[in-house]
């Protein structure tokens, strides 16, 4: 019996692979993109910290401006405490002493106390 053999020109390649679509993009074209969006959170991170220090410098300077109403008011406040100490000085004692013997003002210092101490 005589021997089978392959036809004239050979046996048709076979095919052992799958032949899948790629699924997804490129590990370079992903590489690319996440670094865009990267320099972008970059970007964006500056611009917020600049607008924060911005902020924080204005705040600051309305800080500065305030400083002298805020003084007239205090002292406005220690005029007047301290016309209303005179006059329950003269009332008291008949007139005012210079606690100090000097003519030049004393800003005086004021401890508050509870009216009531109970025990």
């Amino acid at each position: 019996m005589p021997q089978d053999m392959p036809p004239v020109g050979g046996y048709g390649p076979v095919q052992y692979k799958r032949n899948l679509p790629a699924s997804g993009l490129r590990p370079g074209t992903w590489l690319v993109a996440m670094g865009v969006v990267m320099v972008y959170g970059f970007y964006k991170l500056g611009v917020g910290i600049r607008e924060q220090n911005e902020l924080a410098r204005e705040k600051q300077w309305a800080r500065i401006h305030l400083i002298p109403v805020l003084q007239a008011e205090e002292d406005r406040d220690l005029v007047r405490r301290h016309l209303a100490d005179q006059a329950r000085e003269k009332e008291l004692l008949g007139e005012n002493f210079k606690v100090y013997n000097s003519g030049r003002y004393v800003r005086p210092t004021y401890a508050v106390t509870p009216g009531n101490v109970t025990k």
